[in-house]
Order: C-alpha cells, then structure tokens, then sequence
C-alpha cells in the first residue's frame, strides 16, 4: 500500500441496474453532506471488484456501500461487521458480492485486511434495468448516510455536517 487514507468508504453498485446503484447514490449524498479531514478518501468503486485492492490495503478501517441482500423487506437498512460479512463464495447477499468477497479473502490472505470493516446497504426492492432507485431505497439512503457517520465518528474520525457551522472535533 503506497498512499491509501487511514479510512476508505467505497460506493459500489451499479446506477443503471435501479436498487443495486444505492451504494453510490450514498456515497454522493455523504459526499455532498459532510466533510472529513485528509484520514479519510471517498471512492466511487462502481463495479471495480479487485481493482479496488490498491486503494483499500493499508487502511485502517473500511465501509462499504451496496445493496444488500438480507432476506429483509425492502428498504431496510443493514449493517454487516467483522464475521458477519462473508468472505466465502456460499450465500450471495449483496449485488455485488462475489467480487467484494474476493476482495476481503485476498486481503485477509495477504494479511491486509483491517478489523474495522463494515457493509452498509439497503434491502433492495428491485434490481432491473433502471437509471433510477426505487422509492423505497431512495428513501432510505440518507439513513444509510447517517449510519456510516456513526461508524466513522466510533472508529475517531472527525465529521462534519456542511450545514453546520466549522468547529474542531475532539478525538
């Protein structure tokens, strides 16, 4: 790893396929809505799968932003942490998980993956060929938004609403 930021928070998804682009619907409302210091780097990883290696080794914690296929009723929000994200190709939950789980077991091989990763998503109600996510979903992305900052804000990480007036975070 030669420059990655200490946290990465990767939107994956693909915004012609309706539900399975909410992971960069995200990660383009936490971009628009918050500011962060140079610790963390915001990627638009589409649908890089293992061209995403280069920039998430050497992180020290990482989000993840998808779709996420739980079982649940549309438009839940889920949240996936340590062990409960698999890195196995057995139960596919998200729309773009074969790549993602390559992704972490060869990290996790590579002895590069760090403990603090977390999956966050929406139930998706439908994946199909649309440039636009599904009312359900789309109401739900700011919860999505507002759940990764909780996880930043845990890991240490200053957060700054761009509505809010500049003050300095306290570690």
């Amino acid at each position: 790893m030669t420059d990655a930021a200490a946290f990465v928070v990767v939107g994956l998804g693909n915004p012609l396929m309706a539900d399975d682009g909410v992971g960069l619907s995200a990660l383009r409302e936490l971009d628009a809505g918050w500011t962060f210091d140079d610790s963390v780097q915001l990627v638009d990883g589409g649908t890089w799968g293992l061209k995403l290696l280069p920039v998430l080794e050497g992180a020290e914690g990482i989000i993840f932003f998808d779709a996420v296929r739980s079982g649940q009723a549309p438009g839940t929000v889920v949240e996936l942490r340590g062990d409960k994200i698999p890195r196995r190709l057995d139960t596919k939950l998200s729309t773009h998980q074969v790549d993602l789980r390559e992704v972490l077991a060869l990290m996790t091989l590579r002895g590069t993956l760090p403990s603090r990763v977390s999956v966050v998503g929406v139930e998706p109600a439908y994946v199909d060929m649309s440039a636009a996510l599904s009312p359900t979903v789309a109401s739900r992305t700011a919860d999505v938004v507002a759940l990764a900052i909780d996880r930043l804000r845990a890991w240490g990480v200053c957060c700054t609403q761009r509505t809010e007036p500049a003050h300095p975070c306290t570690k």
